[in-house]
C-alpha cells in the first residue's frame, strides 16, 4: 500500500468559464466552473472556487478535520462564486489557507471574498464561517512552500490581473494556468517559463480559432484563448500531457467531442477537461 508521499492526484470538480451550464447538453463534460483539486504528498491544494468548490467540499464532509490550500487564479465571478457554498468552512476545526492577487485596485483576495457574501448579493456574511481562515497576499513570481511541495506563480495575460501555478513533488511537476490571452505575434513568455517540461498542463482553451477571430464576434481581448494556441505552448514547452479547460459554456459535449477529437490529432497527449476525470502522476524512484 503506498504512503501519502508517493501521491499526486489531480481531480477536476469544475472545467467551465464565465458562468455554470448544467443541462442535459452538457452532461458528460460538465457544467460547475472551475475547481481542480491535487492532493500532493501529505498536502492538498485547490486551484479556484467556482461551482465546482461546493461539490468539493460536499466530498470532504467526512473528513474533517481538514487541512487544505486554496489558490485563487483572480476573483472574476466564475472562479469564486462556489466559496459562499463551501461547506467545509463553516466547520469549526477545519483550516484553509488562502491564496490570492491584490487587485489592481489593492483591494485583498480577503476583501473580494468578503464583499461578494454580503447583503444584497448573500445572507450570511464571511465571518460566520467557523474555521481557521489564513489569507495570503501574493505577487507573480513569487515562490511558496508547503512542506515537500513548491509552487511556482506566474503572470498571466488577463483583465484585471491573473496567476498561473506550478506545483512541483519530487520529479513531478502539474501546472494550472487558466483565464489568459495569447498574444497575436508571439507566446507569452511568462506562460512558458511557467510550463517549461510540466508533466501535466491545464490550460485555457475558451475558444477556437475560428471562435476568437470571427470578424462578427470577435474574441480578442476578452482574455482568453484557443485550444490551438495552448497545444502551441504545449509543443513549445515539452509539455508531456495537455488538458485543455475553462469549456465556453455555449461548448455543448457534441462540440467538446470534436474539438479533442482534431485536439489529439495534432498532438496526441492531449485530454478535455470534465468533471471526474481524475489524473495520477507515478514518480520515477
Amino acid at each position: 500500500m503506498s504512503s501519502l508521499c508517493d501521491r499526486f492526484h489531480i481531480k477536476f470538480w469544475g472545467v467551465r468559464g464565465s458562468i455554470p451550464c448544467p443541462g442535459t447538453e452538457t452532461v458528460r463534460y460538465g457544467g460547475n466552473t472551475s475547481c481542480v483539486e491535487m492532493q500532493v504528498g501529505e498536502e492538498r491544494l485547490i486551484f479556484d472556487g467556482g461551482t465546482g468548490l461546493r461539490v468539493l467540499g460536499q466530498s470532504m464532509l467526512s473528513e474533517t478535520p481538514i487541512t487544505a490550500h486554496l489558490f485563487f487564479s483572480h476573483s472574476h465571478w466564475d472562479h469564486i462564486q462556489g466559496f459562499p457554498f463551501f461547506t467545509p468552512a463553516f466547520v469549526a476545526g477545519n483550516s484553509f489557507h488562502i491564496y490570492g492577487l491584490p487587485a489592481p485596485n489593492g483591494s485583498t483576495m480577503q476583501q473580494r471574498l468578503h464583499d461578494q457574501m454580503l447583503h444584497p448579493n448573500f445572507p450570511v456574511p464571511l465571518q460566520i464561517m467557523q474555521s481557521n481562515l489564513q489569507f495570503y497576499d501574493i505577487q507573480a513570481g513569487e515562490i511558496i512552500t508547503i512542506g515537500d511541495v513548491r509552487v511556482e506563480t506566474g503572470k498571466l495575460n488577463h483583465p484585471g490581473e491573473a496567476l498561473g501555478y506550478r506545483v512541483s513533488f519530487r520529479d513531478k511537476t502539474a501546472v494550472y494556468v487558466t483565464d489568459t490571452e495569447h498574444f497575436p505575434d508571439r507566446l507569452d513568455e511568462n506562460v512558458l517559463k511557467l510550463v517549461r517540461e510540466a508533466d501535466v498542463l491545464i490550460i485555457d482553451a475558451t475558444y477556437t480559432d475560428e471562435e476568437y477571430y470571427n470578424p462578427q464576434s470577435s474574441k480578442v481581448g476578452w482574455g482568453h484563448s484557443t485550444w490551438q494556441e495552448g497545444i502551441k505552448i504545449a509543443q513549445a514547452a515539452k509539455v508531456k500531457q495537455l488538458v485543455l479547460f475553462h469549456h465556453d459554456p455555449a461548448h455543448d459535449d457534441t462540440f467538446l467531442d470534436q474539438i479533442k477529437e482534431e485536439a489529439i490529432s495534432v498532438f496526441p497527449d492531449t485530454l478535455l477537461a470534465r468533471e471526474g476525470l481524475m489524473i495520477t502522476l507515478p514518480f520515477n524512484d
